[in-house]
């Protein structure tokens, strides 16, 4: 197949998220109160992901292992450097109690000073360990999630894409997939770090004062209280942010899409006042969002910094009992402010979390849409070597065949053509008439509803799609090239193509002479909507490519429409040539193209009506008579033809 039509490059698609809304469910990580989707199935999904983890339980156990000690060996800091300053304290007060021997022992606060080096030492490298363990983890996890998605999109039906919008279908292919990713290198190491931090810290404050811990953990649920109340107010906030956020996106692609319309209709200073208004809402719920937010850490510093103080009371009164060192008050007040953080970073990671699932569901829906029809177990072959690319003889036959797209809705009904080898058909009808999804049943795009499509006397279902489909070249009315030079675009028909093969093929297509006026020739590379060259230059890349790919059966769209009348003749010339021997079926709105053609099949409501040559229909003077009758002497199709 010289190639297919998608409606738009990828990389088009994936920067245009629906109107109104932003690629992706992740928007949930800017901080807490931000909003996130909400899942549907949140355990089962979490199972799920979960599953593409279990190949990498080894890895994950070392990174729990070092996360364990990483975190041991940085919390057990503040208590032996509280021996430093208990050391210190207990020499000052002795020489406040005029004990003029007393002394600093610098030695043996030098050798505090060298095991916290240590300790900090092993620490990071336990940390770096689980960083970098976690990373591969993560990576090969992502990587398998893409080959499944990839794997998956390559067997999904044309109704599939034709039923939702690229920007959907990328943004869970792409954005969710790497929401995901960013999760698991990240956040999970976090999540896992401050679990651990929170458990360890609370065993070393038990080991200090019981009461002091019971002080420092009663301050949480007055912490979390506030932090609801906010995270609600804010949340407000933030949803319309997003949409105001989505508003202004949409506006900004439309207009910047149809700039030339917009200024062709005067109409520049109504999308910049539109654009004030949307702008101006985006700033209001902005800075009330951000404001209301920002409240989060100044209130629970305000409530850390009261429970700091009772501890500073409570801890001074247990120094004097002498029931704790002076030390261990200050390691203590180390631990409680080490004992906000996680918590504060859990809640954060748990909104991610959240996040990250709701994109996880998004993927897995996606991998669990219905396929294509499986291969058969024994397909047919039909089709032999020529010239290392598949052959046939290109008889087609469409024997009863039946198809809708909705089953209450049908579009095709009972449709009888016969086709021999080498013959020209031509397909006209009005819009809906069912053009188009002939060739997309040819082609094994769509099932049958019922009946058959023969090839060379061979049952479509029973040939494998790719070698079905690689005896077919297209040209469609719209154009689709990939960011690269001209001469791959004209070579992806056939990649294993020479040079020579690659410009006889230009020549043939009357596109040469055009490719040899660019300053790079042949080696010009094309943008991502090949906007460097004319839209019917494109179209004679595009047949210059099917031209090359030599295939037994030729399908051409309107392959004429985007040239001038000049150009137009010489290009029927080089599809005549093209043609000759070879199956074609030409979908044709200007009938002056396919006088020629050995059978015209006249389609409407997805029925064949009419059939013949060009002659033979204009003597019957029926539908077909009627509509070449229109469109030469400008006359209206009769509402009773239609």
């Amino acid at each position: 197949m010289s190639g297919q039509h998608n409606g738009g490059s990828a990389s088009d698609a994936s920067k245009r998220p629906p109107r109104g809304q932003q690629a992706g469910p992740g928007f949930g990580r800017g901080g807490m109160g931000m909003p996130v989707q909400k899942v549907k199935n949140f355990k089962a999904t979490l199972r799920r992901l979960i599953g593409y983890l279990k190949p990498h339980r080894g890895a994950l156990v070392i990174v729990l292992a070092t996360a364990i000690l990483s975190t041991v060996f940085s919390i057990v800091g503040p208590k032996i450097l509280g021996k430093a300053t208990t050391e210190l304290f207990n020499t000052v007060m002795a020489r406040f109690q005029g004990d003029t021997t007393a002394a600093v022992d610098f030695t043996y606060i030098g050798q505090i000073l060298l095991v916290l080096i240590a300790l900090y030492v092993i620490s990071s490298l336990f940390s770096y360990i689980q960083q970098y363990v976690m990373a591969s983890v993560a990576q090969k996890t992502v990587f398998d999630l893409r080959q499944d998605v990839n794997k998956k999109l390559a067997r999904l039906p044309l109704k599939y894409y034709d039923s939702r919008t690229h920007g959907e279908i990328l943004s869970r292919a792409v954005n969710d997939v790497d929401n995901i990713s960013s999760t698991l290198q990240q956040s999970l190491t976090q999540f896992i770090t401050a679990i651990v931090t929170l458990i360890g810290v609370i065993v070393m404050m038990l080991t200090i004062s019981p009461i002091m811990t019971l002080i420092t953990i009663v301050t949480l649920p007055v912490s979390f209280a506030a932090i609801a109340m906010i995270a609600k107010k804010s949340q407000t906030y933030f949803k319309g942010q997003q949409a105001a956020l989505g508003e202004l996106n949409g506006h900004v692609e439309e207009m910047y899409t149809g700039h030339a319309v917009v200024k062709a209709f005067g109409h520049e200073r109504k999308s910049i006042q539109k654009f004030d208004a949307v702008n101006e809402r985006l700033y209001e719920s902005g800075w009330k969002a951000q404001f209301v937010s920002g409240l989060i850490m100044p209130i629970m510093g305000f409530i850390g910094n009261i429970g700091y103080v009772l501890i500073a009371i409570v801890g001074g009164f247990f120094v004097l009992r002498k029931s704790i060192e002076v030390g261990d008050v200050q390691a203590f007040i180390s631990y409680s402010r080490q004992f906000t953080q996680p918590v504060t970073q859990t809640a954060q990671i748990a909104n991610i979390i959240q996040s990250t699932i709701a994109s996880a569901e998004r993927v897995f829906e996606l991998l669990d849409e219905e396929e294509e029809v499986p291969e058969t177990a024994s397909p047919a072959v039909i089709a032999e070597p020529s010239a290392g690319r598949l052959s046939m003889r290109g008889d087609v036959r469409f024997d009863h065949v039946n198809f809708s797209y909705k089953a209450e809705n049908p579009l095709i009904d009972d449709m009888n053509i016969d086709v021999k080898s080498g013959q020209t058909i031509a397909i006209v009808g009005p819009t809906g008439a069912g053009k188009t999804t002939l060739i997309n049943l040819l082609m094994r795009f769509y099932e049958l509803n019922s009946g058959r499509i023969l090839i060379d006397g061979t049952d479509i279902t029973g040939l494998r799609r790719g070698d079905l489909r690689s005896l077919f070249g297209m040209v469609l009315q719209d154009t689709w090239l990939f960011n690269g030079t001209i001469r791959d675009n004209i070579a992806y028909g056939r990649m294993n193509a020479t040079e020579e093969e690659i410009i006889e093929a230009a020549k043939a297509a009357y596109a040469d002479h055009f490719i040899r006026t660019l300053p790079e020739g042949y080696d010009t590379i094309l943008n991502e909507e090949a906007s460097n060259i004319s839209q019917g230059q494109k179209q004679l890349l595009t047949i210059a490519r099917a031209i090359l790919a030599d295939p037994s059966v030729l399908i051409l769209d309107e392959a004429t429409s985007s040239v001038d009348t000049r150009t137009e003749v010489h290009i029927q010339e080089a599809m005549n040539q093209l043609m000759q021997g070879r199956t074609s079926f030409v979908i044709a709105h200007r009938l002056s193209t396919i006088r020629d053609a050995d059978l015209i099949l006249v389609m409407n409501h997805g029925k064949v009506i009419e059939q013949g040559n060009h002659e033979q229909l204009l003597a019957a003077g029926g539908f077909y008579a009627d509509l070449y009758e229109s469109q030469f002497t400008g006359r209206s199709l009769s509402q009773d033809a239609i």
